[in-house]
């Protein structure tokens, strides 16, 4: 692999707010779930779970549990032609206990990798993400019956972007963020 390769994805994955209404084909999305697999975890403890949502029908219920009705926040995920929840399941006994002892969930550090790595492999499938965090659990829970034990950590829309511009990132220097010791 090319030194530059994974930079140039990295440059490359922006969260896309605007697709097209190409479907999108499963064997993408099963790659794109297959890096997420791969993603390492605090004791292996693989603490996630994908739910992906491709009924047009059952896609608009939760595309709408994305958005206030009032708010514009997330109206595209409507336009999406997947969804995929993120659903975390409990820790297995030792990453627990870290997660205790440190006062801080690592499971969701875990989910966080996984979904990069969702994202960075739909990327290179030349699909567009965007990573949702303000979701409304409640209804989600309701609509795909998930159970208790399980928590709706964020969801990914998913589709063809409309356009191919990739935009000029807005980051702060190298050198603001970080230093050697």
């Amino acid at each position: 692999m090319a030194p530059s390769f994974f930079l140039e994805l990295c440059r490359d994955r922006q969260s896309t707010r605007a697709f097209s209404g190409t479907p999108v084909d499963g064997d993408k999305i099963e790659r794109c779930l297959e890096a997420a697999r791969l993603a390492p975890s605090a004791c292996n403890g693989q603490p996630w779970y994908f739910i992906v949502v491709q009924n047009p029908v059952i896609r608009e219920r939760i595309a709408r549990s994305t958005f206030a009705p009032a708010s514009s926040l997330n109206h595209f995920t409507l336009q999406a032609q997947a969804l995929v929840l993120v659903l975390s399941k409990r820790e297995p006994g030792l990453a627990r206990l870290g997660s205790l002892i440190r006062g801080l969930p690592l499971h969701y550090l875990d989910i966080g990798i996984a979904i990069e790595h969702f994202c960075l492999q739909a990327t290179n499938e030349g699909l567009g993400t965007c990573i949702l965090g303000w979701i409304t659990e409640r209804k989600i829970r309701k609509h795909l019956k998930i159970p208790k034990a399980q928590r709706v950590v964020a969801g990914i829309a998913v589709g063809y972007p409309e356009s191919n511009e990739i935009r000029p990132k807005k980051r702060k220097q190298l050198n603001e963020i970080r230093s050697y010791v």
